[in-house]
């Protein structure tokens, strides 16, 4: 088949797609592997520029490490990224090329050691007559790209790439039917901060997490926010806030257990000058701080009862007043807590009010634990390892295949904090060995140092009887004749098969009491020869 006969057999499926129903990720992944038919490359990627084109954030990769997704690549710290956006089309890089590769050590193909890329071209994706994103292909045999043929079928093809593009957009519009829908739309792509964290995370548990905000945040119903620590529940509160009608004005934070029981009014209320000893001169309180905005309470369950009555008032009348003060203030404010408390059980014991308790919980969101987002860890893995690379002015940072299976076999009791806090120590643990200034840095799993998980946590994590999963290993505790990786294999072996045995020999059940991904467990499963298909 011609160049020319392959393009168009590649190009005319995408053409005959544009005007179907499809989600964003299947588009663009279409597109991709399409890409991929007509040029022989062993990695494709679309990135989008953001704030401005000073960043560019992948939206769908193929051939490259699934981590990959979780980074954002700066403009300014990638010569190639840049002299793509310079060049406005289609351009190869020479094979002897001093400019570093963002994509070095994460081609998937080659799992056996970080090789380099030694091919690679792109374009950049024009929308509206105005940069949009860049295509970009990778190869690891050098000249594979040679000759004009492949620099003018990649031109081709970014025509269609940005009609797909402008089609997916137009898609999403279609969408937005409802009048609040749009209008809270635009008033969260004009006020939201670029500078918010980005829920990151593709996952069933996210894509609910998701829903829940949009539900609630064209709203002024108080939001409680509950989930283990690490989970991310202030973050969850700044997207409340960013997409609602009051993003444009403050959100203002408190830590509720941080504060000493005699300050915690005037830090909500305020106070005048001598309205307790050291009250040196008049202060406004969170309330006042947060007025036409969000406030929100960090750790609610931490509020003395006292305290919790006062707040009650204020959110049935919106009055306050500040210590030292017969005059009252009236405050316009949405209140969203947080807590990893379980408050139901504190009404129970007396150390909530039950009033209190429901006035705060009108709209309850619960955010996943890092274990029951199936898919997202990698992602965010890759987020913090590109942001570390960024802070310590790395070239490349990669996640070697083991410590990839590392990250995935561990608990996370945790969450993203201890993930993140993870990916930080890993890289500087790796920075220690000595290696050349070109050479992609490395990761590897002795570089996380991630503890072992007791074995009656593990037991007691998947609802057995610790008594009975014990006697279960008499051989694994006695015996000193097997390795040590014997032992915790035949551990995990008897531990799983009881697992599936006590949920009727269903993996998605049986994965989620062992707190793991069902992937993983499939995969695990498989190694350790309990399921042979």
């Amino acid at each position: 088949m011609t160049p020319d006969a392959s393009l168009l057999s590649a190009l005319l499926p995408l053409i005959a797609q544009l005007s179907n129903h499809l989600s964003e990720p299947e588009r663009y992944r279409r597109l991709l592997a399409a890409l991929r038919t007509v040029l022989p490359a062993d990695a494709a990627a679309l990135l989008r520029f953001e704030e401005n084109g000073t960043w560019l954030r992948p939206l769908s990769i193929d051939g490259l490490s699934p981590d990959t997704l979780g980074r954002r690549f700066r403009v300014s710290e990638h010569p190639r990224f840049a002299a793509l956006l310079a060049a406005g089309q289609a351009m190869r890089f020479p094979t002897d090329t001093e400019l570093p590769d963002p994509y070095d050590g994460l081609v998937t193909h080659h799992t056996d050691a970080p090789l380099p890329v030694h091919d690679c071209m792109g374009c950049v994706l024009m929308v509206n007559e105005q940069p949009w994103g860049l295509l970009t292909l990778d190869a690891l045999q050098p000249g594979s790209f040679a000759g004009d043929a492949p620099l003018a079928a990649l031109q081709a093809f970014s025509n269609l790439a940005a009609a797909t593009v402008a089609t997916a957009a137009r898609m999403r519009e279609l969408e937005q039917t409802a009048a609040q829908e749009r209008q809270r739309a635009e008033h969260f792509r004009r006020h939201t901060p670029v500078t918010h964290t980005r829920l990151l995370g593709h996952s069933a548990a996210m894509r609910n997490l998701q829903r829940d905000i949009a539900t609630v945040a064209a709203s002024d119903l108080a939001v409680l926010i509950t989930g283990e620590t690490g989970v991310g529940k202030e973050l969850v509160a700044q997207a409340v806030h960013a997409q609602s009608l009051r993003a444009d004005q403050a959100f203002v934070s408190i830590n509720c257990a941080a504060l000493p029981e005699n300050l915690v009014e005037s830090e909500l209320f305020g106070h005048v000058r001598g309205a307790f000893t050291g009250a040196v001169q008049e202060r406004a309180g969170k309330f006042e701080q947060a007025h036409q905005g969000t406030l929100f309470l960090d750790e609610v369950g931490e509020l003395p009862l006292a305290t919790q009555a006062k707040l009650l008032r204020v959110l049935q009348s919106g009055h306050i007043q500040r210590l030292g003060l017969d005059r009252e203030r009236t405050v316009n404010v949405r209140i969203i807590a947080a807590t990893n408390q379980d408050l139901e059980k504190a009404v129970r014991s007396g150390h909530m009010r039950a009033d209190f308790f429901h006035r705060l919980g009108v709209f309850p969101i619960q955010v996943p634990r890092l274990r029951d987002r199936d898919g997202d860890l990698l992602v965010l893995a890759g987020h913090f390892l590109e942001r570390a690379r960024s802070e310590l002015g790395l070239d490349q940072v990669r996640l070697e295949t083991a410590s990839q299976a590392a990250l995935l076999d561990y608990h996370w009791p945790g969450n993203v904090r201890e993930l993140e806090h993870c990916i930080r120590r890993s890289v500087l643990h790796a920075m220690r060995r000595p290696r050349t200034h070109q050479q992609t840095l490395g990761i590897t799993a002795e570089d996380l140092k991630l503890p072992h998980t007791p074995p009656t946590a593990l037991i007691q994590s998947a609802g057995l009887p610790v008594s009975d999963a014990a006697s279960a290993f008499p051989d694994a505790i006695t015996s000193d004749s097997t390795s040590l990786n014997a032992h915790v294999d035949q551990f995990k072996r008897t531990l799983i098969m009881q697992t599936l045995q006590a949920h009727n020999h269903n993996i998605a059940s049986s994965a989620r009491a062992l707190h793991v991904d069902r992937s993983n467990l499939l995969r695990l499963s498989r190694r350790l020869g309990i399921l042979t298909s």
